[in-house]
C-alpha cells in the first residue's frame, strides 16, 4: 500500500480514511491481501479467496472496484477444465474481494489479461497455441463469451501480453518466440497490432526486426505522455525502446537498444528479464532481471549464479531514451512480478519459489520472498522490508497495488 500516517492494521484488516491502497499477492491458486507499511509486510488475516486453478494475471478494471483473475493448471491431462477466468468484487475502503459468478472455462492457458481503457471488454492472450480472445464486460462486472472473430488471427508465437494502447483502438499482443532447444530451432518472436472495434479484432501491422530471430519481447509498458513505449526483450536480456506513429503504427525497429544487466559480460544459465512498469511521470521505467539457472553439487540442485535485480532506468525527456541508473538485488530468486503503488512511492517484487544455494561448502534454502523498496526522488530503490512466503501451494507468480477509494 501507499505510505501514509495511518495504515492497514494488520491484526484488525481495518482500513482507516488515509490508507490508499492495498497489495495482493498470487501464490498457486490463492490470492491474498497484504498490507505493505514501512519496515513490515503482513497478510491481512481473512483476506484469502481461492480460484478452480494456480493463478496466471490479475487486471483491476479501469472504472471499478472489480478484479478480474486469470488461472490455469497448465500441466493438466485435461486442459478445457482447468483455465478460468474469475471476477472479484473489492469491497470499498477494505479492498475484501468477493466472487462475482461462476468462473468462466476457458479452452487453454490464459498467460495474460487486460481490459480496454473504458473497462468494457476484457482481453485474453494464451501462450501455447498462442492467439487471443475478447470478452464483453457485463454491467455487474461479470465476463461473458468470447466474441466471434471474423477469420483466423495471426497471434505469432508464444503470446505473453495483451494491452490496449493509449488511443484505445488498438490492441498491442507481444509474443516471445522461443529460443532453440532440443535440436528445434529458434522460434521467432514479434510485436503484433490489431485494430480494435466494439471487441472485433483485425490485423494492423507487425514489427519483428531481423525477421524476429534474436528478438524475443516479453513485456511491454507505455509512456504516460509521449509516443513512446518500452518492452523487456526476455531471451537477450535487453531493455528496447519503440516509437508510435500516425494511426498507431510502430517504428519498424527500436529506437533505443540497452542491456537491463549490470554485468552483460557474465550471463549465465537460466538468465531472463521478467516485468517491467513505466513510472506515473515517465521519468523512469523498472525491469525485473531474474536468474534461476542451477547446477549439480553433491546430490542436490543448486543456484549456477546470475543477476536477480530490479533494473532502474532514467528516460531522457526528450529522446525517450533509457539509461541505467541502477541494479538492486532482490534478496530473492526469480522476481517474475513486481509493482508500483499508485503513490509511486513502493516497489514491491514477488520471487517465484524458494532457492537451494551453496556457500562456504555448505547449501542453504532461500525462501520464496516478497521484497519492498522504498522509491526515491531520483527513482532508485531502498530496501525497507522482506518477507518469507509458503509457495508449497504453487509459485508466486503474481503480485499488484490496487487502490482503495
Amino acid at each position: 500500500m501507499a505510505q501514509s500516517a495511518k495504515t492497514r492494521t494488520a491484526e484488525t484488516g481495518t482500513t482507516t480514511a488515509a490508507n490508499v491502497s492495498t497489495a495482493y499477492v498470487a501464490v498457486g491458486p490463492e490470492l491474498t491481501q497484504y498490507a505493505v507499511d514501512g519496515t513490515t509486510i503482513s497478510p491481512v488475516p481473512g483476506s484469502m479467496v481461492s480460484v478452480p486453478a494456480p493463478i496466471q494475471y490479475v487486471w483491476q478494471h479501469p472504472g471499478k472496484p472489480i478484479a478480474y483473475v486469470a488461472s490455469s493448471d497448465r500441466f493438466a491431462a485435461k486442459p478445457a477444465d482447468l483455465h478460468h477466468l474469475s471476477a472479484f468484487a473489492m469491497a470499498p475502503g477494505s479492498g475484501k474481494l468477493s466472487l462475482i459468478g461462476a468462473p468462466r472455462l476457458l479452452t487453454s492457458r490464459p498467460i495474460n489479461i487486460s481490459t480496454d481503457r473504458d473497462g468494457r471488454f476484457l482481453l485474453v492472450a494464451y501462450n501455447d497455441p498462442a492467439s487471443l480472445t475478447v470478452h464483453p464486460i457485463a454491467a455487474d462486472g461479470s465476463v461473458g463469451e468470447a466474441i466471434k472473430q471474423d477469420g483466423k488471427l495471426d497471434a505469432g508465437i508464444y503470446a505473453h501480453q495483451v494491452r490496449m494502447l493509449p488511443s484505445n483502438r488498438t490492441v498491442l499482443l507481444v509474443t516471445r518466440g522461443n529460443d532453440p532447444a532440443g535440436g528445434k530451432p529458434e522460434d521467432p518472436g514479434a510485436l503484433k497490432l490489431f485494430s480494435f472495434n466494439q471487441g472485433k479484432l483485425a490485423e494492423k501491422q507487425s514489427v519483428a526486426p531481423g525477421s524476429g530471430y534474436g528478438f524475443g519481447p516479453r513485456h511491454a509498458d507505455f509512456h504516460p505522455t509521449r509516443p513512446w513505449f518500452y518492452v523487456t526483450m526476455e531471451r537477450e536480456n535487453q531493455l528496447q525502446m519503440f516509437t508510435l506513429g500516425a494511426e498507431d503504427r510502430i517504428g519498424p525497429a527500436p529506437a533505443f537498444v540497452k542491456t537491463t544487466l549490470a554485468e552483460p559480460g557474465k550471463v549465465r544459465p537460466g538468465q531472463v528479464v521478467g516485468a517491467i512498469h513505466v513510472s506515473r511521470d515517465g521519468r523512469f521505467v523498472y525491469v525485473s532481471n531474474r536468474a534461476d539457472g542451477k547446477t549439480e553439487l553433491d546430490g542436490r540442485k543448486v543456484f549456477v549464479g546470475g543477476e536477480n535485480s530490479i533494473a532502474v532506468f532514467a528516460i531522457d525527456p526528450k529522446t525517450g531514451e533509457p539509461t541505467l541508473i541502477q541494479a538492486v538485488d532482490t534478496r530473492s530468486y526469480h522476481v517474475r512480478t513486481f509493482a508500483i503503488d499508485p503513490s509511486g512511492k513502493t516497489l514491491l517484487a514477488a520471487s517465484v519459489a524458494p532457492m537451494d544455494v551453496a556457500s562456504g561448502g555448505t547449501v542453504s534454502t532461500v525462501p520464496a520472498k516478497l521484497t519492498a523498496f522504498a522509491i526515491g526522488a531520483d527513482g532508485k530503490l531502498s530496501f525497507t522490508a522482506e518477507r518469507a512466503v509458503d509457495t508449497a501451494k504453487g509459485p508466486m507468480f503474481w503480485c499488484g497495488f490496487t487502490p482503495l477509494t
